[in-house]
């Protein structure tokens, strides 16, 4: 049986800034109906990111088959040589020529505020995209992308019968109450983070087990706190892993998603399959940006042996 994993989800540039002063000292509380600012950035980077090719560098470094099914503009060339380089397939990568790739702006200040900007770009045209040309497939995920590829990715999944997991994430707010239902009976597996999970049942009006009866698993992350996946009725505690250092959460739960999807795939136990994902998070935590650490599959499995004192 084929391992390939179909990660349906935004490609994106993330432009950083850094402002050297603090926003509040700018910004005037009783002039903010005619804001006229600008801020000396004198530190610029650019990251790699979406959702998409996060969870498919940390998949790749798992030893898992991710296929990346998604959107980018006319300045992505570079991106693809990026995939290309890592060994990951760009055939389910669609360039939009009349587009610029999704990009976030980001400016941050001394307090670590942040204005950000997000342009949507060639991730608005994600629907164009269709399933049933990616091949043979075990598993697929729907993550944060253009709304009507969200939609569309989804049905396309249930009718061609590949089990997808659900990961609304910051996506969340722009679908219906009916719209998240759909997604949710059409899903084998649903995650989110706390936050996200609370707006979730006060979008659908459905409890925690009204959701989780409806899936394989439902998996709820917690920060510090954690995690927790419900199966069959049973709740299993995912401790959360001590990083290193805490450098940057960018990117932390497509870590965590990567983790799940490869667990799933190489039909480890809910427990292993949780904690294995909590390790990635962790492990991308104590880096800057979404894909800048580097890890061998050796590496996790000794450390996720240390962890929890058994290999998976």
């Amino acid at each position: 049986m084929t391992k390939t994993t179909l990660i349906c989800g935004s490609l994106a540039f993330d432009k950083i800034m850094q402002y050297n002063g603090r926003f509040g000292e700018t910004l005037l509380a009783d002039q903010l109906h005619k804001v006229n600012v600008s801020f000396l950035v004198p530190t610029l980077r650019t990251e790699y990111g979406g959702c998409s090719a996060n969870i498919a560098y940390n998949l790749k470094m798992l030893g898992g088959e991710p296929l990346i099914m998604a959107t980018i503009g006319q300045d992505g060339g570079e991106y693809l040589e990026r995939f290309e380089t890592m060994g990951i397939s760009t055939r389910g990568i669609r360039k939009i020529a009349h587009s610029y790739t999704a990009q976030c702006f980001v400016t941050a200040d001394l307090d670590n505020n942040q204005i950000n900007a997000f342009h949507p770009g060639a991730m608005q045209f994600s629907h164009e995209n269709n399933v049933s040309e990616q091949g043979a497939l075990r598993i697929a995920i729907i993550a944060p992308d253009g709304r009507d590829g969200m939609i569309k990715h989804a049905k396309d999944c249930a009718e061609q019968n590949v089990p997808f997991m659900f990961d609304p994430g910051q996506q969340l707010p722009m679908f219906s109450g009916d719209e998240l239902i759909a997604f949710i009976n059409e899903a084998s597996y649903v995650t989110a983070n706390d936050y996200e999970f609370e707006m979730l049942m006060s979008r659908t009006g459905l409890t925690l087990p009204d959701i989780a009866e409806r899936l394989e698993a439902l998996i709820i992350t917690r920060g510090e706190k954690g995690s927790e996946i419900y199966v069959k009725g049973e709740r299993h505690a995912i401790p959360c892993v001590q990083a290193e250092q805490i450098v940057d959460p960018t990117g932390c739960g497509d870590a965590y998603r990567a983790g799940l999807l490869f667990g799933i795939v190489n039909g480890y136990g809910w427990p292993t399959t949780g904690k294995l994902a909590s390790l990635m998070g962790a492990i991308k935590i104590a880096h800057q940006g979404g894909q800048n650490h580097v890890v061998t599959a050796e590496q996790i499995a000794d450390r996720f042996e240390v962890e929890f004192g058994y290999r998976y």
